[in-house]
């Protein structure tokens, strides 16, 4: 059976609940209740199981905190045997619009604290990327309080939408793969 890693990275904490940062794990919430799948605590994770279409989707929230989240995802790609081109990483991304979305199959951490901490565990930038825009909307030296800020009322139509849209991206990239998910979902845009 072809199993795959789905890591959907966020802070644990009702504090970060509902924040831009934890998108990652607002995604793979939404995948497992699309799959009545269930969250139970497990190493390093809280970890969902899916069985579809003849094969294993293993949903990852690392509870290690954004900034060690590789930790988490190079444990359970070890322990599940997982291939590389298996994962798929779901993080919030500053420098895209709230209207988009983009899956990539290899690129830089822009920054971005917990795919760093992927990238120094796996000694690789090779693995798939699925950047959910949160925009750039903040005064200077106001990035933190943004970033783990809840949304606003006017964005959240828009982030509800994004987020079924990524279900069917994830069950997308698991069935059909990179290149044809790509196609189909990085040039859709989501209007406010």
């Amino acid at each position: 059976m072809n199993k795959y890693l789905i890591a959907g990275l966020g802070n644990i904490g009702p504090e970060y609940q509902g924040t831009r940062h934890n998108i990652g794990f607002d995604i793979v919430d939404a995948v497992a209740k699309a799959h009545n799948a269930v969250f139970e605590s497990a190493r390093l994770a809280e970890k969902a199981e899916i069985k579809w279409k003849g094969k294993l989707i293993l949903c990852i929230k690392p509870t290690t905190f954004m900034n060690l989240s590789g930790k988490a995802l190079k444990y359970w790609m070890n322990k599940e045997n997982i291939p590389l081109e298996n994962i798929l990483v779901i993080v919030d991304d500053l420098a895209l619009s709230l209207e988009r979305l983009r899956l990539r199959g290899a690129g830089s951490s822009g920054g971005h604290n917990g795919l760093k901490s992927i990238e120094e565990e796996l000694l690789t930038d090779k693995y798939a990327k699925l950047r959910f825009g949160i925009s750039n909307d903040f005064p200077k030296g106001r990035q933190v309080e943004y970033v783990l800020g809840k949304w606003n009322k006017t964005e959240l139509p828009v982030v509800e939408s994004k987020i079924a849209k990524c279900v069917e991206l994830i069950e997308s990239y698991v069935q059909s793969g990179i290149a044809i998910t790509m196609n189909q979902f990085n040039n859709l845009n989501f209007s406010l």
